[in-house]
């Protein structure tokens, strides 16, 4: 199994306020970058699209509160695992981190760990900015 992961990010707002936002996707547009097309979000589902990538789906099949939120592949193509988990360092900060899971072969993980990499750390970075 191969984890690519994010930096780690501290944020101003609660845990809580944090897993509340990323516990619905309709929230997403404001942390997705403009390279993402054809987007399309319900509370629980998103697909979108990024120049030179295939289309993908995800839906939230796990909330945890207040800890972690696991979004899965829906298409069956490459099934994967995006996690968001969250750790409390007081009343109005936490550190966010986001997690790729697949089963990569070793040519796959090279070709994509830099470009997930650098998404993942954007996705992390842009939940710093969200208003509550």
């Amino acid at each position: 199994m191969s984890d690519i992961k994010s930096q780690t990010v501290e944020i101003n707002k609660s845990e809580e306020e944090i897993f509340n936002f990323i516990s619905d996707f309709t929230n997403f547009s404001t942390l997705f970058p403009s390279q993402v097309k054809d987007l399309k979000i319900t509370r629980d589902n998103c697909s979108f699209s990024i120049d030179g990538m295939p289309n993908v789906s995800l839906r939230i099949t796990e909330r945890t509160a207040y800890s972690c939120v696991i979004m899965s592949a829906e298409d069956g193509k490459l099934p994967f695992d995006l996690k968001c988990c969250l750790e409390k360092v007081d009343e109005e900060t936490c550190q966010a981190q986001f997690h790729f899971n697949a089963e990569l072969n070793m040519m796959m993980k090279m070709m994509v760990e830099k470009p997930l990499t650098n998404f993942l750390n954007l996705l992390a970075e842009k939940l710093k900015e969200i208003k509550a």
